[in-house]
């Protein structure tokens, strides 16, 4: 009767409602977490994994921030009480991760009879692996997707239920297929009290033919800039000085609002709060990066001198036919343009080799790409075939072999090529922020410069989270050793 009182209190007052709702499953599922303490004697944990982007980074966090505000402990061992896995389905070889995982969970449950487990994130928006756990994988209690991440609390307390009413062996399932929906305003539990991501949209309208993102994340929505504005200013007060707006094209942000702003907009009024040492975005698509946004950045004094630029392959042929509406001079002809602007920016990509079709002659101009730009480095992929995708069911798939010897020869360029790059500021002195303790030498401590290159010194607890000046010592290829000269 009481749950059914309050949603009719909520009825038609839409989803700016929906942080007072999720606040009321928490306490109903805190009195529980409570009461299961004082009957098992020690205290209820809870584990996170996480799979793929940042964005499913972010996502792992505001999870985190509702199970500690259940009451939940968390650690970073899969035999915890309540175990959910953020999974990412961009590639194949990360859903065989996932069943993996899954499959290993079966016995750790037996052994616990008050676990439960859980699943979100992009796998769990495709219809065949939902119904796929649902009858290879029972011990999971819960599905969701994307969309309705912000009814974890909600979903969580339908599974505490479920399980005191002895219906242990039923899935929740509650995956929607979009939504134009953004609730924020719910905890969070960041992994750096220094530094956080801030998503600024949500989903995609490319549709690249290889890539499934716009099937899981949806439509492309983007938030309000006053409530973006408000968030960060809420976490300088709480001690952050770096933040990284995040969006699957962060370039065509605002496009859907209803008075529109553009992404370079937007930054020059981030870039007036006060105690914001540093911004950061990912990802930028080539075809939306505006003149206007080059020149908010090189302008700028807090936009860090790091830009992710995906290029995925270098011939114009294949391009088209990824869909990605720019041509291999279309993106040299940015890259000159970012530089003139930004002539010490660090330039990063993703490269995908063996996309249906690619000739030897394709692959030689995605070489002759990299060898010109001479990338800070580039995440290379093997071509992966997603269900639903347009290339999933294009003719002349790469044969193994051949993608196997072309990824082999590119990325040997991609680290011949990095290394050279990234020693081009040794014995220059530099403002890192620092982040951990080094995880090899506990008399050094680990920083990010602003290009995003990594830097290991000789220093204490207490410089973490500050930012100090190092000097660039050695470059250890995709890395620095540096002396602190403060």
């Amino acid at each position: 009767m009481e749950d059914t009182n309050f949603m009719s209190q909520l009825e038609g007052q839409g989803p700016v409602r929906e942080p007072q709702r999720q606040y009321y499953f928490m306490a109903k599922a805190r009195d529980y977490i409570t009461q299961m303490k004082q009957t098992l004697g020690r205290d209820m944990t809870a584990c996170v994994v996480t799979f793929g982007c940042q964005m499913n980074a972010r996502d792992s966090e505001k999870l985190v921030g509702i199970l500690e505000n259940i009451g939940y402990t968390m650690i970073e061992d899969e035999t915890a009480d309540f175990v959910i896995y953020n999974t990412c389905t961009v590639r194949e070889n990360a859903n065989l991760k996932v069943y993996g995982h899954l499959g290993y969970m079966k016995k750790v449950k037996e052994k616990n009879p008050h676990m439960m487990i859980a699943l979100c994130g992009c796998m769990m928006q495709e219809p065949e692996v939902v119904e796929k756990i649902k009858t290879s994988y029972r011990h999971v209690n819960l599905i969701f997707g994307t969309h309705n991440i912000y009814k974890f609390a909600e979903l969580l307390w339908r599974c505490i239920e479920s399980s005191e009413d002895g219906q242990k062996s039923r899935t929740l399932i509650d995956v929607w297929k979009d939504t134009d929906q953004i609730v924020e305003d719910l905890p969070v539990e960041r992994k750096y009290p220094f530094k956080t991501g801030i998503n600024i949209m949500f989903g995609c309208n490319n549709f690249c033919s290889y890539c499934i993102v716009p099937y899981v994340r949806g439509r492309e929505r983007s938030r309000a800039p006053e409530d973006i504005i408000a968030e960060i200013r809420r976490a300088v007060a709480d001690g952050v000085v770096e933040v990284m707006l995040l969006g699957q094209n962060v370039n065509s942000y605002g496009k859907n609002l209803e008075h529109p702003m553009t992404f370079a907009g937007l930054l020059r009024e981030i870039e007036k709060i006060d105690g914001l040492e540093r911004i950061r975005f990912m990802t930028s698509h080539p075809k939306d990066l505006s003149d206007e946004l080059i020149e908010v950045m090189g302008e700028s004094k807090k936009i860090c001198r790091h830009l992710h630029l995906p290029l995925q392959s270098g011939s114009s042929r294949i391009l088209k036919e990824m869909n990605r509406h720019y041509t291999k001079e279309d993106y040299l002809k940015l890259v000159d343009k970012i530089r003139a602007a930004c002539p010490d920016i660090s330039l990063t990509t993703d490269i995908i080799v063996g996309f249906p079709g690619e000739t030897e002659e394709d692959f030689l101009e995605t070489m002759d790409v990299v060898e010109k730009v001479r990338f800070d480095s580039a995440y290379t992929f093997i071509y992966s075939k997603r269900t639903g995708t347009k290339a999933a069911v294009m003719d002349n798939q790469v044969p193994q072999d051949v993608i196997k010897d072309r990824f082999d020869r590119l990325l040997k360029a991609v680290q011949d090529i990095s290394s050279d790059v990234c020693s081009r500021y040794t014995g220059e002195t530099v403002e890192v922020l620092v982040e951990e303790k080094n995880s090899h030498d506990a008399g050094m401590v680990t920083g990010r410069m602003s290009n995003n290159l990594l830097v290991h010194f000789e220093g204490s607890d207490e410089l973490i989270g500050r930012l100090v000046k190092v000097r660039l010592d050695m470059c250890k290829g995709f890395y620095y050793i540096g002396t602190l000269t403060e």
